[in-house]
């Protein structure tokens, strides 16, 4: 049974870092493609990041890029979200999504692309 755990949330102020982690298993994944959804209070989930294929290509949102740096850690079965300069509307639930495959540009920042999903972890940044 393949399972997604997130761990890192937290109330943080304005200005701040985080890091969240996803860590799988049941299954590796270090050559699919994963990734970070979040859902703020009242909106729909959205696209955060994604790293991919056997390169580890990176994708980032435009609010998100320039701040925020997703990372693989293929011993550790582990993907990384590190989260810099953190402003008050990063404030969301952070999902954790993998694919078995490699997919392309054109669906990876859809939800419906993920076949596994994490239960999410808080983050909230005060002002």
């Amino acid at each position: 049974q393949v399972q997604l755990a997130e761990s890192g949330g937290a109330l943080v102020q304005a200005g701040d870092s985080l890091r969240l982690s996803c860590t799988t298993s049941g299954r590796t994944f270090s050559d699919a493609t994963m990734a970070w959804f979040r859902q703020a209070p009242g909106k729909e989930r959205e696209f955060v990041a994604a790293i991919r294929g056997t390169m580890g290509m990176k994708h980032y949102s435009g609010a998100v890029k320039g701040r925020f740096t997703i990372s693989r850690d293929k011993s550790e079965n582990t993907v990384i979200l590190q989260m810099n300069s953190l402003k008050p509307e990063d404030t969301a639930v952070y999902y954790c999504a993998a694919d078995r495959r490699t997919l392309i540009t054109s669906t990876m920042f859809l939800e419906t692309s993920y076949e596994y999903w994490g239960q999410g972890t808080q983050v909230t940044v005060s002002s």
